[in-house]
């Protein structure tokens, strides 16, 4: 079982060590910081084949394989990741990281605070994209990598624009698909209300509910709701559920689930509660909101102007949370700084979670992409 044609196989989650501090960029001094990793194919003898994954909102280290030969499902990326496919482990040493303040692993407010002996929970420090990029420096460095290539989509995609200018001398590709150099004020209006459901529930206890016998499940349930609804489109939800109801062809003329896509969304609620950590949510959405290379650089073209990488730049047409229009806001900089530059709207029904869905296609652009490259060596 899980032996299949392009498949990594079994994998294994491991664990790096930051024993010292990291100079976060609210200026907070953190440490230790334990950091949550996987790896697939092999780094070359010039230390210079790797590919660093960076994983979305809610997304962990496990980007490919299985854990377990009874494993249901493949890590997040196994489509694009593997012998074969658009990264390419027989080519390429593949990297993928929690993020920092995530609950996959890597230290985030569940994590036991070693002065205190309990969870952070709201002790735990504010965090941003930057500060994440830090600790995967770290990681990257521990693994002996001297030249990378990184990708990411929706929230990686952020991380990948900030590796390009913090990183420049080591970075040299870059992939961005369905991301954003900043939110709209429609996109952290969105996180804002996600991050009001978790701290209205009656169980959140200021943050410190862990260990206890109930927790704000309500909250996170409903953060992600809305969340999930701006992953999807009008078309998308239109094609699954329409206007049909759930249990029968009538109304129940009650306040429960009437609607399929009322049930839809109760169960994406449900399921995520299972898998993540209310105080991940409110750190890693905020660190999105905070976002802003053209705020903190400048303009976008300044800091495109740090970097010394090769980009592709991918969207898709129905992704009304990160439109084409702010990809091409990207493109258009990376032009004006003289970068190297390469872009593809590809057309899709399936919103924002495309870039988890269209594999197919972007497995053709990401190979051409990561050719051209291994040409010019």
């Amino acid at each position: 079982m899980h032996k299949e044609s392009g498949s990594v196989g079994l994998t294994k989650t491991q664990y790096f060590q930051i024993e010292d501090k990291i100079r976060l960029e609210s200026g907070v001094e953190f440490g230790p910081i334990q950091v949550a990793y996987e790896t697939y194919g092999t780094l070359n003898g010039k230390k210079d084949n790797a590919i660093l994954l960076l994983h979305a909102l809610t997304g962990d280290a496990h980007a490919a394989g299985y854990h377990d030969e009874n494993d249901k499902k493949p890590g997040w990326w196994d489509d694009m990741v593997g012998p074969g496919k658009a990264f390419d482990t027989d080519k390429y040493f593949v990297i993928s990281s929690n993020m920092l303040g995530g609950c996959s692993g890597t230290t985030g407010p569940c994590s036991i605070n070693p002065e205190t002996g309990k969870p952070y929970g709201l002790s735990f420090p504010v965090i941003t994209i930057e500060d994440a990029v830090k600790v995967q420096k770290r990681l990257v460095d521990f693994l002996g990598v001297k030249k990378l290539i990184v990708a990411g989509g929706s929230m990686g995609g952020m991380q990948a624009l900030e590796w390009s200018i913090t990183n420049a001398d080591m970075v040299k590709a870059v992939i961005i698909i369905a991301s954003t150099s900043r939110l709209t004020a429609q996109g952290i209006a969105f996180n804002a209300v996600g991050r009001n459901a978790i701290l209205s529930d009656p169980y959140f206890n200021n943050g410190d509910y862990y260990g206890c016998e109930n927790q704000p499940e309500k909250g996170l349930s409903i953060a992600r709701m809305v969340g999930h609804i701006t992953y999807l489109c009008e078309e998308s939800m239109h094609k699954k559920f329409g206007r049909r109801f759930q249990y029968s062809d009538k109304p129940n003329f009650d306040f429960n689930i009437d609607f399929q896509v009322e049930s839809y969304l109760d169960h994406q609620g449900r399921s995520f509660v299972e898998r993540f950590d209310a105080n991940s949510y409110l750190y890693i959405t905020k660190a999105v909101d905070y976002f802003d290379l053209a705020q903190k650089h400048g303009s976008l073209k300044a800091a495109f102007e740090k970097t010394n990488a090769r980009f592709l730049v991918m969207s898709f047409t129905s992704d009304w949370l990160f439109p084409t229009e702010q990809s091409k806001e990207i493109v258009y900089a990376l032009i004006k700084a003289g970068r190297d530059v390469s872009f593809c709207e590809i057309e899709s029904p399936c919103g924002h979670d495309a870039f988890l869905l269209e594999f197919e296609t972007q497995t053709k652009i990401v190979k051409s992409f990561l050719a051209k490259g291994a040409e010019n060596v």
